[in-house]
């Protein structure tokens, strides 16, 4: 797997600071995609063992809420098996911290058996997942209102709720966190 980029100290993609990894490859190619160059599979830099390392270490900071992957697609399935190893170290080291993914991909749907972009790592990466933004950005629904997601058709999905309720349920989250004020 390869990476597009990594921004520490984020508060654009999710609650609070965080670090957000941005990887390469996505086969959506969502008209008025805020981050074309990173749909080639083979744009950026290796994704390594010091790569993951590095993002580790950059939230051991109390302040630090978590980690945001978006793309490029996080949810493509070779994308998932790069993405595995970094979501299980960061877990492990700080259960407490968030884990937020955006994809173009639908949770209730492509995420699940049978989906197609379901894979062997796709029940793990999900069993770590705290909120996921799932569907294609689609430029005609573009609404700046938002928060945390593009265009109003994009849902994002309280992922441990979902898998215990058995059906998909947004994430409320904190109130101050819903739309952006004007």
């Amino acid at each position: 797997m390869k990476y597009a980029n990594i921004k520490y100290y984020d508060v654009a993609n999710g609650p609070g600071v965080r670090t957000s990894l941005f990887v390469s490859g996505c086969t959506h190619r969502c008209e008025g995609c805020f981050n074309e160059i990173a749909w080639d599979f083979d744009y950026g830099r290796d994704f390594t063992k010091e790569t993951i390392a590095e993002i580790v270490d950059s939230l051991r900071e109390d302040y630090i809420a978590g980690i945001t992957l978006l793309g490029g697609e996080p949810m493509e399935k070779v994308n998932q098996k790069g993405i595995f190893p970094l979501v299980s170290e960061l877990k492990r080291r700080f259960p407490n911290k968030n884990l937020w993914i955006y994809s173009g991909y639908t949770f209730d749907i492509d995420l699940m058996p049978g989906g197609r972009a379901y894979c062997e790592e796709t029940d793990k990466i999900l069993s770590l997942c705290d909120v996921i933004v799932d569907g294609k950005f689609v430029e005609s629904l573009y609404d700046i209102t938002l928060r945390f997601r593009g265009s109003s058709n994009q849902r994002l999905i309280d992922v441990q709720r979902s898998l215990r309720e058995g059906k998909a349920v947004l994430w409320e989250g904190d109130a101050d966190f819903a739309v952006h004020s004007m």
